[in-house]
């Protein structure tokens, strides 16, 4: 693959350089994800309120209202953030420079406007110190460029999770954004029950995260870096982590095992510098997925399949 289109489908994404960007977005995300939250019912692992990725952003899919459906959509090509109803109404929101209240106080104006008002929890979620979104006149950065950065990673980190998710029989998750972690993951299950979730993240129900880790897990996705890790970078962790896990070798040679996070990093500039930068995410996929399975005696045999082809069903 050219460095050209490398530079086009995995852009550099230097953290300090958008930070401030990333934390204001984070934000808003949780300002739109919370309206799905508030009017969704409960799925298994919180799979009710997550956003998916789009063509042009990132999107809360429909959500019902009473008989008629609206959707949020964020757009990083044209930066607006859209609510459109079944019945053929729309407002827009401009994505540009303005603080986390102003935004808060917009998409709240929006949805009155729509006959579709929900109030939210206004404390930012998984964020420790958070300020409550009508009070945060601190967070008002939006670069453009760097938002849609953000999205063109997505987009080709979905595309390579939405081919390692087929490899897979049993139960797995559709490819989320979780706003409240502000990341993209897969999670595939072993089918057996976890032990409790110890809990502890922030201004998070210690009762959601235990219900979110209810059987065990292999869960990777990419994370665009915080606190201890200013960088981007792709993960995969197991719950309940197996004896030896740390320590399994895995794939490729720039993949590191985090005792902070509790599971394996691979930064997304190797990912960015790879020839073949579709191929090493894969791996590192596949091998920390393998790590998990074998070192926690799942049932890979009725678990696994060949990855999947276009138009060719699966031998019974």
């Amino acid at each position: 693959m050219s460095s050209v289109l490398n530079s086009e489908r995995w852009p550099d994404l230097p953290y300090a350089v958008w930070k401030d960007t990333y934390e204001t977005l984070h934000l808003w995300t949780q300002i739109v994800g919370k309206v799905r939250l508030m009017r969704e019912p409960w799925l298994n692992h919180s799979w009710h309120v997550p956003f998916y990725v789009t063509a042009r952003g990132l999107t809360t899919s429909p959500i019902p209202s009473g008989g008629r459906v609206f959707q949020l959509d964020f757009d990083f090509i044209d930066h607006l953030l859209w609510v459109r109803t079944s019945d053929g109404h729309v407002r827009q929101v401009m994505l540009a420079p303005k603080t986390v209240a102003e935004f808060h106080g917009e998409v709240t104006s929006a949805l009155a406007e729509l006959g579709l008002v929900t109030p939210i929890l206004t404390q930012p979620s998984e964020i420790a110190g958070g300020i409550p979104f009508e009070q945060d006149r601190v967070h008002a950065s939006y670069d453009r460029d760097y938002a849609q950065r953000f999205w063109r990673i997505l987009l080709s980190t979905h595309e390579v999770l939405s081919r390692f998710r087929t490899g897979f029989l049993g139960k797995v998750s559709p490819i989320h954004f979780f706003w409240g972690g502000f990341d993209l993951a897969v999670t595939r299950f072993s089918g057996r029950r976890a032990p409790p979730h110890p809990g502890g993240i922030p201004h998070l129900s210690d009762a959601v995260t235990r219900e979110a880790y209810s059987h065990e897990v292999s869960s990777a996705g990419f994370w665009p870096g915080g606190g201890l890790f200013d960088y981007p970078a792709f993960y995969s962790y197991a719950y309940p982590s197996p004896e030896g896990f740390a320590s399994a070798m895995v794939e490729p040679r720039q993949a590191f095992f985090s005792k902070e996070l509790g599971e394996f990093l691979l930064p997304y500039e190797a990912i960015r510098r790879a020839q073949d930068p579709e191929a090493m995410l894969t791996a590192f996929l596949q091998s920390t997925y393998e790590a998990a399975a074998e070192l926690g005696k799942w049932d890979r045999e009725a678990l696994e399949c060949p990855v999947g082809v276009p138009c060719r069903p699966r031998a019974p």
